[in-house]
């Protein structure tokens, strides 16, 4: 386990998670674009995983009202929301999203598959509360195709971050990092499979550590 920040800068991030295992659960909006995978596996974790008992899903929210991972919070009996962001600039598209997620009281907002670049209309409302998954390490690789760019380049290994979300491009604090073996990955396809599996368990075991833990500070773990 290797000690990547300290209690006292996590508490000056302005994190707050609300009661946990102490009292009230902390309620999460999950954002996504797509399919939904990191979802899924975060819903899972709330009913039977890391997060039981600690966390619950107050919303699924998605800037595509079609987007498939909107049906599938639905099925698992999540609360959803969406608001279409196609042809809107990005400021007024993001004070609407704030302001509709803020009516759900989320302790903690949480991107998966979020393909949005967050402008300060979002942001700050919801301040040091926004975590993000990124499938690279974020001081080697920002930005989109992240599993592209570790696949063209023959990478024996990436990493998986989760980090706090600021107002760049995947450059907010880390939180958590996780190694992925990539040797013998001799496919995109293959590398995306590996990366997933990692991404849907650190997510919420990264979540369950910031709810529970008195020390702050993660990990990179091989």
């Amino acid at each position: 386990m290797k000690l990547l920040a300290s209690f006292e800068q996590f508490k000056q991030s302005a994190l707050s998670f609300g009661e946990g295992a102490g009292g009230r659960k902390v309620r999460l909006a999950i954002l996504l674009s797509g399919r939904g995978s990191n979802m899924l596996a975060l819903v899972a974790a709330t009913k039977t995983g890391v997060l039981k008992d600690l966390a619950e899903v107050v919303v699924v929210f998605s800037n595509k009202p079609d987007a498939p991972g909107l049906a599938f919070a639905a099925e698992q009996g999540c609360p959803v929301a969406s608001l279409p962001s196609q042809g809107r600039k990005r400021e007024a598209f993001d004070a609407d999203a704030a302001a509709l997620l803020q009516q759900y009281r989320p302790d903690v907002v949480v991107l998966a598959g979020y393909m949005r670049i967050l402008s300060p209309a979002f942001i700050q409302p919801f301040a040091g509360r926004i975590l993000n998954i990124h499938p690279a390490d974020t001081h080697q690789h920002q930005g989109l195709h992240a599993y592209e760019w570790a696949f063209e380049n023959q990478l024996p290994e990436t990493k998986i971050t989760v980090h706090l979300v600021d107002e760049g491009l995947d450059t907010g604090p880390i939180l958590a990092q996780q190694t992925v073996d990539l040797r013998g990955a001799d496919t995109l396809a293959e590398v995306e499979r590996r990366g997933l599996a990692v991404e849907h368990e650190l997510y919420a075991r990264t979540l369950a550590w910031l709810i529970t833990s008195k020390q702050y500070g993660l990990i990179d773990q091989k």
